[in-house]
């Protein structure tokens, strides 16, 4: 594995490197707001399943709820493209400002739902609408933001700054996590149950305001030229010219998320759910996990801008596959909670090959004119079908006796990663050259 040559690095002077610094601090702040709104969704579901879903069966009533998750992602290709074409065609700020603002009208609009007990069937609807919303909006941002961090990062650190990304997203998860174990210091589980898990949804209304602001200070990284270009934000520009790394995209993507999503947002319900770990143990695991998994992902970064994009994936894809089924197993029966957090952190440094570096290995496969419809699209769909359900399927086959069929199921998409691994380029195709 050779050291990227450093030669043709530019020289940038103290100035521009603050500059960008501070315009990856700013991107990257409204992507934590962005992520936390949308996971905080997931970590309160334990206790606002019941108000939406009022069924006896526990599992049953996480099933619904993780149904209506599913198909937030489900609004994620579309997101993917209509963001993607405004930040081709409009520029990337005006994307990033506007689905942040998306987040922060859905996140409010959740914390105001009535309860099926106060409007009926119309609770769930509107509960389904307002994720809907949600899924839009991140469907927009993760291709935004990748583009922007991506193309804004210095040259010969692309994989370092790049990691920040994940490490927002993995930060606006962390915080949703905080704020509910914070909620069960102070409130019971019948409050929390009956109008505690409104409070982090406020929460995230009020901080997407703040990210909207600080948003808006952003410098535009794509050119007018760009930007006019008749193929600029198009599918048709993009299929003509772009299929495979398209599709190639959409290979890697579908086993990263499902992994990333089976070993965060399902693994609280996980440790509740299959081992039989108490609410607030398996919330106060998550919380140290995703700490430290979150201060992996500029090592794991700076790790890629060493031995290459295509060996950090590669090795992702081999080690997530021997790998998983055995966590998984040994995760089923732990006792201990910190057993539970080193296998955890295990399977998260493994993941952490292909999260550090998830936007800029994206990004240097597409052109400026497509850069964010091909980053957002391929990811939004890859997503949608195996990150967003990744916690309906997994709680679907427990419901049916075959819990095990899922560990499996994870274990032959990581295999698809490193088939698809194989196919990426020594050299990017794209970006590194860029200034």
């Amino acid at each position: 594995m050779a050291a990227v040559p450093l030669t043709a690095v530019p020289h940038y002077t103290f100035e521009e490197k603050r500059k960008r610094v501070f315009a990856i601090v700013a991107a990257s702040s409204g992507n934590l707001v962005e992520w936390f709104d949308f996971y905080i969704y997931a970590f309160c579901a334990i206790y606002f399943a019941p108000a939406f879903f009022p069924k006896v069966d526990p599992t049953a009533q996480l099933l619904n709820t993780a149904g209506v998750f599913a198909a937030g992602f489900l609004m994620r290709p579309i997101g993917g493209w209509l963001f993607g074409r405004i930040a081709d065609r409009r520029g990337r700020r005006t994307a990033l400002v506007t689905s942040v603002s998306l987040m922060c009208f859905g996140s409010l609009a959740i914390a105001c739902l009535p309860t099926y007990a106060s409007i009926g069937a119309a609770a769930p609807a509107l509960l389904l609408l307002a994720r809907l919303l949600q899924g839009l909006s991140v469907g927009g941002e993760y291709g935004a933001t990748a583009t922007y961090m991506s193309e804004v990062a210095l040259r010969g650190q692309r994989g370092f700054f790049s990691s920040f990304q994940y490490v927002t997203l993995i930060g606006g998860q962390l915080l949703a996590v905080i704020v509910l174990v914070i909620e069960q210091q102070l409130l019971d589980e019948a409050d929390l149950k009956q109008w505690g898990w409104r409070i982090p949804f406020v929460v995230g209304a009020v901080t997407a305001v703040v990210a909207l602001l600080m948003r808006r200070t952003l410098h535009e990284t794509s050119t007018a030229q760009t930007r006019s270009s008749r193929e600029a934000g198009t599918l048709a520009g993009l299929f003509r010219h772009h299929k495979t790394a398209f599709f190639t995209v959409v290979g890697y993507t579908a086993g990263g998320s499902l992994i990333f999503y089976t070993f965060t947002t399902y693994m609280q319900k996980y440790l509740v759910n299959s081992a039989g770990m108490s609410i607030k143990t398996a919330s106060n695991v998550m919380t140290g996990c995703l700490f430290v998994y979150m201060c992996m992902q500029p090592l794991f970064g700076a790790l890629s801008d060493r031995i290459g994009r295509r060996n950090s994936m590669l090795l992702f894809g081999s080690l997530g596959a021997l790998a998983t089924v055995p966590i998984l197993t040994a995760l089923q029966t732990v006792t201990s909670p910190f057993v539970a957090s080193g296998l955890i952190v295990a399977a998260l440094a493994i993941v952490s090959f292909y999260t550090s570096i998830s936007g800029i290995v994206k990004a240097e496969m597409f052109p400026a004119e497509v850069r964010a419809l091909g980053v957002g699209l391929a990811y939004a769909v890859a997503n949608a079908i195996f990150g967003g359900s990744a916690e309906y399927v997994a709680l679907g086959l427990k419901l049916i006796g075959h819990q095990s069929a899922f560990y499996w199921y994870v274990t032959a998409m990581m295999g698809v990663v490193f088939l698809v691994s194989l196919t990426l380029p020594r050299q990017a195709r794209y970006l590194h050259l860029d200034h």
